[in-house]
């Protein structure tokens, strides 16, 4: 399996599908995606039926993690907040589960979503010796750690920028300036940083950055995009409708033409065939 850092030497920019449990991730990849994020808002949502305001803790992401790395055929980047209570650990058994990278970032526990109002930032200082800890816990690991800032919303451009810059300057493997609010204001960071720093743009719909295509982030300097809760979003939306159906109906023959087949779903779970009708 390739790491991230030879997917983003391959044509790009990398595209990171945001999953929350195996049955995402499988879906993923099969639609052709080279990696995927373990979103903490969709694994917030499924896994415990709540809002990504920092309720979401350590053991349930490594449990998520683990599930989905072991059925995974392709990389998987995880989402793990501020790295909770111990970043080294975090880290330590993120690798030994096999995920393939990390997004870590400088909000003040309990975070929000990124694109939540009320957020807040550590200082600098408090977040960068985070940051070498999960860059010297990885070792020889081809482990990606992205280091993610919420100063924009927080504090201000001018600040995300610097913090941007001192990320790339501590080893970050890629950053990301969290919820900017225009266009320009990409262009501003990417003209800032550092070109040879990997830039990441985050794309969530009806969140506080426009939604670009892929090809124009690629144009304008954004070489990894994670869209992180358009599968969640889409779930949910079929899930409202069909469960609606069967309530209103008593059956699900208005919506069976929605549905995956009952045989495609076991094939993709690799059901041997033997047990099928």
């Amino acid at each position: 399996m390739n790491t991230i850092a030879q997917l983003l030497d391959e044509r790009g920019p990398l595209v990171l599908p945001g999953v929350y449990d195996p049955l995402s991730a499988l879906l993923a990849a099969r639609a052709g995606f080279r990696a995927v994020f373990l979103s903490g808002f969709a694994l917030s949502a499924t896994h415990l039926g709540r809002p990504d305001v920092g309720i979401l803790g350590q053991a349930e992401v490594l449990d998520a993690a683990r599930r989905v790395c072991a059925v995974a055929t392709c990389p998987v980047i995880v989402d793990i907040d501020t790295g909770y209570d111990n970043v080294a650990a975090t880290v330590r058994a993120l690798i030994e589960i096999g995920a393939a990278g990390c997004f870590l970032e400088d909000q003040v526990w309990p975070k929000r979503c990124g694109h939540m109002r009320g957020k807040q930032v550590v200082a600098l200082d408090d977040y960068l010796p985070k940051l070498d800890a999960a860059l010297g816990t990885r070792g020889d690991a081809l482990f990606h750690v992205t280091a993610r800032t919420d100063a924009r919303a927080a504090v201000g451009l001018d600040e995300a920028i610097t913090r941007a810059t001192a990320f790339a300057a501590a080893g970050a493997d890629a950053v990301f300036v969290e919820a900017p609010e225009s266009t320009e204001e990409m262009a501003l960071v990417r003209a800032r940083v550092p070109a040879d720093v990997t830039l990441v743009a985050n794309m969530v719909e009806q969140g506080r950055t426009p939604l670009r295509p892929t090809s124009e982030l690629a144009a304008h300097g954004y070489q990894m995009v994670v869209v992180p809760v358009t599968g969640v979003l889409a779930a949910a939306h079929a899930l409202e409708a069909a469960y609606g159906t069967l309530a209103r109906d008593g059956g699900s023959t208005a919506v069976a033409a929605d549905l995956m087949g009952f045989d495609a779903l076991n094939a993709l779970l690799d059901l041997d065939p033997s047990y099928r009708h």
